[in-house]
C-alpha cells in the first residue's frame, strides 16, 4: 500500500513555508492528541502520520530529499522517524514543546490533570558509507554491514533518579515582577532520563555502555543517488536507562564510478567506438548495459556523433516512475597508421565523389539529435 504524501497529511501545499508547516502540525496534533482521544486507534494512526510529515517537513535537509525523492528517499530500514513506524515515546520528546501548556502541565501526558511524561532518551546516531556499483543501483540490493555501537552492558541496572524522583526534571521558583514563577528544567544528574547508574559490570563505562560489533541489513532501493541519506531505525548508539531508545544508523550512498559508462540522471552514457569499414559496410556489436547484454545494429554509412537511444535501458527511477535511457555514442576510429596499399587507396578515393562529405545527406545536426533525446 503506497504511503500518503506527507504535504497531505498536514494539508498544506509545496510552497508552505516552516511557520505554516509548523502551525498546521500543531492543529492536526491537538485535533488527534491521545487526551483527547483515549482509546482511539484511527485517531492515534493520524497522530502519528502528522508527527511523522512534521519531523521530515520540519527539517530543511530531509524536506528537500522528500521534494526531490519522495518516501523512497528515507527507504532501507524499518521504524524512526522519516521512514514510519512512529513511536508515542519518540513524538512526545521530539515535539513537545510545540504545545506549551495545551494539555495539562505539558504535551505528552495521557489523561491530562497536569502530569507530565518522563521523557526517554534517545541514543545518539551513527553515521556510514555505502560503496554502491551503477549494477547495483540499477536493481537495488540489500548490504550486509559491521557497525560498531554502544549498548548497554550485560547485567547493568539502574535505580530511580534522586535528585527528581524519576521525573526526568527540576521543579525551580524564581521571584519575578510578576510573582512567584515556577518553571521545569531537565534533571541535572539525570539528564531527563529519571534513572541513574545502579550497578556497572566489569569493562562498562561510567554509564554501563559497551562498544559492541553488530552485523546490520541495509535494503537500498533502486535508482538511488550519490549523496542520498538512508536511515536504518533503532540500529544507532544505545542510551542508558532502562526506558532509553536507541539512536538510528544514517547511511550515506556513495556512487563507485563507473569504468565505460557515465550516469545523467536516470540515463546512461556509452561511448562506442567502430572501424572506419564498420561504418561504411554497416554491422552489429553486443553492448554490455547496467541490466544485461543487447545485441544492437549499425547501419551502413553512419556518421561518427550518431546516438542510438535504447529507451527504458538506463536506470530505474527513484520514485518508481519508469526508467531512463540508455544513449550509445557512435565514434568513428580513424585510423593513424597505414601501409602503403592502405594510403594508396584512400588518395585515390579523395577525389571520388561518393567519399565528398554531404551534410545535406548525412544525420540530424547536434541540436536536432539533442531535441529528439528529450522527445
Amino acid at each position: 500500500m503506497a504511503k500518503q504524501d506527507y504535504y497531505e497529511i498536514l494539508g498544506i501545499s509545496k510552497s508552505a513555508s516552516q511557520a505554516e508547516i509548523k502551525k498546521a502540525y500543531r492543529k492536526m496534533a491537538i485535533k488527534y492528541h491521545p487526551d483527547k482521544n483515549p482509546d482511539d486507534k484511527d485517531a492515534e494512526e493520524k497522530f502519528k502520520l502528522a508527527a511523522e510529515a512534521y519531523e521530515v517537513l520540519s527539517d530543511e535537509n530531509k524536506k528537500a530529499r522528500y521534494d526531490q525523492y519522495g518516501h523512497a528517499a528515507f527507504e532501507g530500514g524499518h521504524g524512526g522517524f522519516g521512514g514510519g513506524g512512529m513511536n508515542m515515546d519518540d513524538i512526545f520528546s521530539q515535539f513537545g514543546d510545540i504545545f506549551g501548556g495545551a494539555f495539562g502541565g505539558g504535551f505528552g501526558g495521557f489523561g491530562g490533570g497536569g502530569h507530565r511524561r518522563q521523557a526517554r532518551v534517545k541514543g545518539s546516531n551513527l553515521r556510514i558509507r555505502v560503496k554502491l556499483t551503477l549494477e547495483e543501483i540499477a536493481k537495488g540490493v540489500e548490504k550486509k554491514v559491521k557497525v560498531r555501537r554502544k549498548v548497554q552492558a550485560e547485567g547493568v541496572t539502574y535505580k530511580t533518579c534522586s535528585t527528581c524522583n524519576g521525573s526526568g526534571q527540576q521543579m525551580r521558583v524564581t521571584n519575578t515582577i510578576l510573582g512567584r514563577m515556577q518553571t521545569a528544567t531537565t534533571c541535572s544528574t539525570c539528564h531527563g532520563a529519571g534513572e541513574m547508574l545502579d550497578r556497572k559490570p566489569s569493562g562498562a563505562d561510567a554509564q554501563g555502555m559497551v562498544i559492541k560489533e553488530e552485523t546490520v541489513s541495509i535494503n537500498i532501493p533502486e535508482g538511488v543517488t550519490e549523496g542520498v541519506q538512508l536511515k536504518v531505525g533503532g540500529k544507532g548508539n544505545e542510551a542508558p536507562g532502562k526506558n532509553s531508545i536507541p539512536g538510528d544508523l544514517l547511511v550515506l550512498i556513495e556512487e563507485v564510478p563507473h569504468e565505460t559508462l557515465k550516469r545523467e540522471g536516470s540515463n546512461i552514457h556509452y561511448d562506442l567506438y567502430i572501424n572506419f569499414s564498420e561504418a561504411v559496410l554497416g554491422t552489429s556489436k553486443e553492448i554490455e548495459t547496467v541490466t544485461g547484454k543487447v545485441k544492437i545494429k549499425i547501419d551502413a554509412g553512419t556518421q561518427s556523433g550518431k546516438i542510438l537511444r535504447l529507451k527504458g535501458k538506463g536506470l530505474p527511477s527513484i520514485e518508481r516512475y519508469g526508467h531512463g535511457d540508455f544513449l550509445i555514442h557512435i565514434n568513428v576510429w580513424t585510423p593513424q597508421e597505414l601501409s602503403k596499399e592502405q594510403r594508396s587507396f584512400f588518395e585515390e578515393m579523395q577525389e571520388d565523389e561518393n567519399f565528398s562529405p554531404n551534410p545535406q545527406k548525412s544525420d540530424k545536426s547536434f541540436f536536432e539529435k539533442v531535441k529528439d533525446m528529450f522527445s
